[in-house]
């Protein structure tokens, strides 16, 4: 049994929630100029969320909500998503970005995952709270990838992970085989093997025998 885990932001999707929502508030440049900073890992994940949290302090759930509109697989993703269901193969989404764009994403390309392993922003009075919840936020992939891995029944040497960006080295670290999608320079050297599209992807999991 072989388990597949996915980055989100950077990976699956091209979009970048966090970006997307500051498009709503105008805080966007203020927001992709943290992000790059947290993924050439020149700022810890947990203290960069943080702070793009903080940015949205005040943004409305009517806004909010048309930024998950706009949270899209990169092309090709959906198809290598369902391929993957259709095979019997476990996956899992594991990203520190925000479940309610992630499951909006999915449900709009029609494909489905195992799990979703994200994290959320709390409302009050309906707006955002400048707030962030969740497992990923001080919790790491590997733990993440462990944990489900246990639960379902796989070893670690049967799990691919797939991500970009500093805060998914812990996954690439300790996964069976790590593959680096378009990776950031300080990530690459974690990887097995490296893939700029998802028909690449697909290759290298037919190459492996998972599809």
């Amino acid at each position: 049994m072989t388990l597949v885990a996915f980055d989100f932001d950077g990976t699956l999707s091209d979009s970048e929630m966090t970006v997307l929502l500051g498009e709503e508030y105008g805080v966007a440049e203020q927001m992709r100029d943290i992000t790059q900073r947290a993924m050439n890992d020149e700022i810890g994940y947990a203290e960069s969320l943080r702070q793009r949290a903080a940015l949205l302090d005040g943004l409305s759930e009517q806004a909010a909500g048309r930024a998950w509109e706009r949270v899209e697989l990169r092309e090709g993703a959906g198809d290598v998503v369902q391929a993957l269901s259709d095979a019997g193969v476990t996956t899992a989404i594991f990203t520190g970005g925000f479940e309610t764009g992630v499951a909006a994403a999915l449900d709009r390309a029609g494909v489905s995952v195992d799990a979703i392993v994200a994290n959320r922003l709390p409302v009050a009075d309906g707006a955002l709270t400048g707030g962030v919840e969740g497992d990923l936020i001080e919790g790491t992939k590997d733990d993440a990838l462990r944990a489900y891995a246990d639960e379902h029944g796989v070893a670690l040497a049967d799990t691919i992970a797939v991500g970009d960006g500093a805060n998914d080295l812990p996954m690439l670290e300790v996964a069976g085989l790590a593959v680096g999608f378009d990776p950031k320079p300080a990530v690459e050297p974690a990887c097995d093997v490296v893939v700029e599209t998802m028909p690449e992807l697909r290759a290298v999991l037919e190459d492996e025998g998972v599809l």
